[in-house]
């Protein structure tokens, strides 16, 4: 009996100590599951139990460095129905398919469609389209609101600003690049429902809002940029080529104050339909392109001259070297380079460095780069940033074109010296000559300069000045300005002079290259320019691509960089010199 007792006593506390075990676990499992798997279940029966209408986030503005709207975007409805919320499905799609301009089936269709909580039935309708609807007062069908891009002046600084998708996604240009900053964050609306998904007449609805994106602010002055959009259109008239281009920047800070290109594209009415004429005049040429530039990189071939001579190197010359052979022509590896003149009557005989420039004469930039070697002429390509990109705030620029290293005979040494056998961007060219004239600092260039909170004014995000490397010295630089500022003075860039203003500058006229192979008559034209001399502030490249009849960029480039100048002379109020 006494056993019996003890083994019954026994068992009892086995059974216990299960059952607290067991309870221990179901409480342990209960907690697991609330504490871990609590929000995804609440997620899961609030969608069983609700549904959700977005409200779309309205995206931040652009606006140009004095605070111009440039994009913007305005109010839109975007149509939705709910087909287990509809109640006559035909009568719907009759009035619907009216005011939406759509068609009566496909509509009917979406209303009646199964296995869905909602459909979309239009995105981005005018305010006076969504009146009509709610005028209607249709059962399941709603309206959410949502934004429409608008760009303010159209076809204006198109290439650089890009465009959406018609979900409002960055595609192309800064509207791609800056995004995530752009974008916002969408917010709902969130409805009670019954088991099977319809609307509770008394449930209880929650607003989730949507916080609309940042504004981000441009280098560009919309002053400079309408400017030179209308410079380039008279380009256009006068020169028949096949595009026009230009740009402006701050040379002391590597901002761009203007760039564009024609012909362009209307933001507001894009042909998304002619998807090879919309990609090819979106894009931005000015840093995706590459071109020989001509005689406007001899300014490089000079800089580099002068730097050496200052820094001792034997094979470098002075400023005030006279070069030799006045024939106008080298034989280099059996290829004859000549100048552009024939030199008859003693023309460009004896020429200093600054004569040189003044005159374009393209042997003697071969006679420098050859002396110089291609060890130094290629250390001094990449000190001013040749073969490498410029790092602006832009998405697909290129490197340009140098011929390896290993690979460069002297007669491609030759031709780099004066702009051929070399293709760069337009960008990278600008770059190269601000480092020339500005001081000798090559400069990152930019063309967003604030990211900010629209509501509350708080800035998000700046951008400096940025310092890549120094191409130069301050002497070198210095004297190459003044040798520029004489090719305006005296020289092929005579019309780009403006009296009472330190203009300097340098011409260019380079033969296209069309499927790998010089194509004769068709010729890239240009001027880059800058003022004052003595303290150089603003740039401008200009270039004209393929102008009917004259091809030379002292007659078809230059005049219009001298346009720009004028206009930004008048705008900032620059007084002449004494």
């Amino acid at each position: 009996m006494q056993q019996s007792y003890y083994t019954s006593k026994k068992r009892l506390l086995t059974l216990l100590v299960a059952a607290i075990f067991l309870l221990l676990v179901i409480f342990l499992r209960l907690g697991y599951i609330q504490v871990i798997w609590g929000k995804d279940l609440q997620a899961k029966a609030s969608e069983q139990w609700q549904r959700d209408l977005p409200i779309k986030a309205y995206r931040g503005d652009i606006t140009d460095t004095n605070g111009n709207l440039l994009v913007t975007t305005k109010t839109g409805y975007s149509v939705y129905a709910r087909p287990k919320s509809v109640l006559d499905a035909d009568n719907c799609a009759k009035v619907l398919s009216e005011i939406l301009e759509k068609n009566y089936q496909s509509i009917y269709e979406k209303l009646t469609k199964k296995g869905v909580s909602e459909v979309t039935l239009k995105r981005q309708v005018s305010q006076s389209v969504a009146e009509q609807i709610r005028e209607h007062n249709l059962a399941g069908i709603y309206l959410a609101s949502e934004g429409i891009r608008s760009y303010v002046y159209g076809d204006f600084l198109s290439q650089v600003l890009g465009f959406v998708s018609s979900d409002g996604v960055g595609q192309t240009g800064l509207e791609a690049y800056y995004d995530k900053y752009l974008q916002g964050l969408d917010g709902e609306l969130l409805t009670e429902t019954d088991l099977v998904g319809s609307e509770l007449q008394d449930g209880a609805m929650t607003y989730i809002p949507a916080v609309n994106g940042l504004t981000v602010t441009l280098t560009i002055d919309a002053v400079i940029q309408s400017v030179v959009e209308n410079v380039l259109e008279l380009a256009m008239y006068q020169q028949k080529p096949q595009a026009a281009r230009c740009i402006v920047l701050d040379v002391t800070t590597g901002e761009i104050l203007a760039m564009a290109s024609k012909p362009s594209v209307d933001l507001n009415n894009l042909p998304r339909d002619d998807l090879d004429y919309l990609m090819k005049y979106s894009k931005n040429t000015l840093l995706t392109d590459v071109y020989e530039p001509g005689s406007t990189f001899k300014v490089l071939t000079a800089a580099a001259c002068l730097e050496e001579y200052k820094n001792g190197n034997p094979k470098a010359f002075s400023a005030e070297h006279i070069f030799g052979n006045s024939s106008g022509i080298r034989i280099i590896d059996g290829s004859k380079i000549s100048c552009w003149t024939k030199h008859a009557n003693g023309k460009h005989s004896n020429q200093n460095l600054s004569d040189a420039l003044n005159n374009s004469c393209n042997p003697i930039f071969t006679d420098i780069a050859l002396s110089l070697g291609k060890e130094t002429m290629y250390g001094y390509l990449n000190k001013f940033g040749y073969g490498s990109v410029t790092g602006i705030d832009f998405s697909g620029e290129q490197a340009g074109i140098l011929v390896p290293k290993s690979a460069v005979t002297n007669g491609d040494l030759a031709r780099i010296g004066f702009g051929q056998t070399i293709a760069v961007t337009a960008l990278q060219l600008c770059m190269a000559t601000a480092a020339a004239v500005n001081g000798g600092l090559l400069m990152q260039p930019y063309l967003v300069k604030e990211i900010s909170d629209s509501e509350t004014g708080k800035t998000v995000k700046s951008f400096y000045p940025t310092v890549v490397d120094r191409a130069v010295s301050q002497e070198t630089s210095k004297q190459i300005a003044t040798m520029l500022q004489r090719v305006v003075e005296e020289g092929g860039g005579k019309n780009a002079k403006i009296e009472g203003y330190q203009v300097g500058g340098k011409t260019g006229t380079a033969q296209k290259f069309v499927d790998g192979a010089l194509a004769q008559g068709k010729y890239v034209s240009s001027f880059i320019g800058f003022f004052p001399a003595s303290s150089p502030k603003y740039l401008a490249l200009m270039i004209v691509d393929e102008p009917e009849g004259q091809s030379y960029g002292s007659i078809v480039a230059a005049p219009y960089a001298a346009l720009v100048f004028r206009e930004i002379i008048n705008y900032k109020n620059i007084e002449p010199l004494e």
